[in-house]
């Protein structure tokens, strides 16, 4: 069985700049993956796959079919402004995905160090 991509709505929000997709994967729950999925849009609907973006998927229970919906901006920097961090670190591959988050920890660790050593430094109080 071949997953069949059905577009229900398409509509463009101009106050967000942004076109809203709603679309049908058919016999495609729990065989495609969200980055798939945008790709399969892209690919579709003739842009380019980084400007696409997975919001929500779901499966109905008994039934092969995928309800998605993408949201498609003109450029990633506009849908970065709009949209939470974390809907584009679900886009990247996992270990990509790690490596960004334990950066990020690692920085706010060593900037919590350094207020501890520069706040404990000045020691002449009582006890």
């Amino acid at each position: 069985m071949s997953i069949e991509v059905v577009t229900l709505n398409d509509r463009d929000n101009s106050l967000l700049s942004r076109r809203e997709i709603t679309v049908v994967f058919s016999n495609g729950a729990g065989k495609i993956k969200r980055n798939e999925a945008a790709q399969l849009i892209a690919n579709k609907h003739n842009v380019d796959a980084k400007n696409v973006i997975p919001i929500s998927m779901k499966g109905e229970k008994g039934k092969t079919d995928l309800h998605g919906i993408f949201y498609v901006y003109g450029n990633p920097d506009q849908a970065k402004s709009l949209l939470p961090r974390y809907r584009f670190l679900r886009t990247l591959p996992k270990d990509e995905r790690k490596k960004i988050i334990d950066e990020e920890k690692a920085a706010r660790l060593k900037a919590k160090q350094a207020a501890a050593k520069g706040k404990s430094g000045s020691g002449k109080g009582k006890k």
